[in-house]
């Protein structure tokens, strides 16, 4: 799989990425991550890529020009059109289902603005799609495609050392991580929970399950309502909020 990331700061991208697990993705050819430069698609020699909006207001708006011109010319090298992803506040917020339909694509191209965005028509001619990585505003798009780009490339073939790790981590089935230990079995009077120490590999896979319910439960009780749960589960799950229940009851009277 290819990322491409169109920004002003190709070395803020690499420098990130290639570090840890994508880094060593990269190395080993899992997957192909490349910045690629808008300024060197400038209107200018001056390398002007950005200019006052129309009707008045504070701050710069990067022009539509450079930004075509680069993925055109991106286009024209890997010989496909790939989809295009532009970071924006305003985006479908991105999450672990979103990351499995992308992580399904050959090519993704991320869109890094900045100053107070990019031209309308950009967005509009390259028929850009929106994603957010939470409701808050920061300085460019770099920092949300880094974090979009380790996601998804950890649900593509060969990138973790053990495929099996991105199907049990947090968000699997819609619930959370069950809590994890190693050495020393005591650490400061805490002990590990004796049924990981069993070697009881059934005992040990029914308690994680159960202990991932009951962390979503306390954690993201939204999740729960997508939750893939299993009979015992769900009865699990129904005692969690009937003892929950008992002890708002309890505080209320």
């Amino acid at each position: 799989m290819n990322f491409y990331i169109m920004t002003l700061f190709p070395d803020m991208v690499m420098n990130g990425l290639g570090t840890s697990i994508t880094g060593r993705a990269i190395e080993k050819g899992a997957i192909g991550v490349e910045a690629v430069n808008i300024r060197d698609y400038a209107i200018n020699r001056h390398g002007q890529v950005d200019d006052a909006p129309y009707g008045g207001g504070a701050g710069q708006v990067m022009l539509a020009a450079p930004i075509i011109d680069c993925y055109e010319a991106l286009c024209a090298r890997i010989g496909r059109r790939p989809r295009v992803l532009y970071m924006t506040p305003q985006g479908r917020v991105f999450n672990q289902t979103v990351a499995r339909e992308l992580a399904s694509e050959e090519d993704l191209v991320f869109l890094c603005g900045h100053y107070e965005g990019v031209d309308e028509r950009t967005l509009e001619i390259l028929n850009t799609e929106n994603l957010s990585i939470g409701d808050y505003v920061l300085t460019g798009g770099e920092l949300p495609a880094m974090v979009m780009i380790d996601c998804i490339s950890r649900l593509v073939p060969g990138v973790l050392h053990n495929d099996a790790s991105a199907e049990i981590e947090s968000f699997h089935d819609n619930l959370l991580e069950y809590p994890q230990y190693s050495r020393p079995e005591e650490y400061r009077g805490m002990k590990v929970p004796e049924v990981l120490l069993s070697g009881h590999h059934k005992n040990i896979e029914t308690w994680r399950r159960l202990e991932s319910v009951r962390r979503t439960f306390d954690r993201r009780p939204d999740l729960l309502a997508g939750a893939n749960l299993s009979k015992k589960e769900s009865e699990y799950l129904a005692e969690l909020r009937a003892e929950a229940a008992g002890e708002f009851s309890a505080e209320d009277f």
